[in-house]
């Protein structure tokens, strides 16, 4: 039950790169707040003068969010209004704020969504891929090994795959894509949307693999991959080995977890799995 003193969280997005993206109604939430929590105050500076807004501020990270969790929300208990911003796009989308917004909300704050710029939203929207059904995957593990096997299990995945990258690992991560989903699957790199050298190519794995070996100057900035999915009539026709995908989650999961994720994903009965584990633990 939320207390009438307390005050109200703000999740406001912001510009991916041109300031002009951000909407009218993020500039009043960000002038009318108490205080803002921002990924990176230094970041969020220059956002904020551009605007002319002054307000206190807070880093909230990765590496500082459940300690920050205590203060932030001792602020908007004690009735003060707070803006949560990200370095740029959507809060929580690949960035910090799931466990803020998570404990505000369990403890009856008012959460209020400010809806802007999205990098994944924003390079779905120009691909040229299907757009009825997508799912978002965020940032792949920076291990090779770890990388193919997570896009192992998306191998029979039919609907559109969005992937954030970052842009030292480009090359090897179409490389692996390349090697999973194989040379002919279509896919798009949408590269600093909305800033001067954006940039939007969709080919088959293969070229763009090619491309981006050739052209390490076009390796930089901000990286949004996206993969078409496999045909859902050919997906029918392809059986999912659950020794196959248990394999790959017993290299990054516990036995008991990785045998019921494996009995979800392909059917499987649970015990049977956990007992198949059990033997390859042996």
């Amino acid at each position: 039950m939320q207390s009438e003193k307390a005050g109200t969280l703000y999740v406001v997005a912001t510009p991916i790169g041109n300031l002009d993206d951000i909407t009218l109604r993020a500039i009043e939430t960000l002038k009318k707040v108490d205080r803002i929590a921002a990924e990176d105050t230094r970041h969020a500076a220059p956002l904020l003068k551009h605007f002319s807004i002054e307000k206190p501020m807070l880093s909230i990270h990765d590496f500082n969010e459940r300690e920050r969790l205590a203060i932030i929300l001792e602020y908007l208990h004690e009735g003060e209004s707070v803006a949560l911003i990200s370095d740029a796009g959507t809060p929580l989308i690949s960035d910090p704020g799931f466990h803020l917004v998570r404990y505000a909300r369990a403890e009856g704050i008012n959460i209020v969504p400010i809806p802007g710029p999205c990098a994944a939203i924003a390079a779905l929207s120009v691909a040229g891929l299907p757009t009825d059904k997508f799912t978002f995957e965020g940032f792949l593990p920076a291990k090779s090994e770890a990388r193919k096997n997570r896009l192992e299990l998306l191998l029979h995945e039919s609907r559109t795959m969005i992937f954030y990258e970052a842009p030292h690992r480009l090359v090897s991560s179409l490389q692996t894509m390349r090697e999973v989903f194989g040379d002919m699957r279509n896919a798009v790199v949408a590269r600093e949307l909305t800033k001067l050298y954006e940039s939007v190519l969709a080919m088959p794995l293969s070229k763009l693999v090619a491309r981006y070996e050739e052209k390490p100057n076009e390796q930089r900035g901000e990286i949004v991959i996206l993969v078409e999915g496999i045909d859902e009539e050919e997906s029918e026709t392809k059986e999912v080995m659950p020794e196959k995908v248990l394999d790959i989650l017993l290299s990054e999961l516990p036995l008991k977890q990785a045998a019921a994720l494996a009995s979800k994903i392909t059917g499987e009965r649970k015990n049977v799995l956990y007992e198949m584990a059990l033997t390859k633990k042996k």
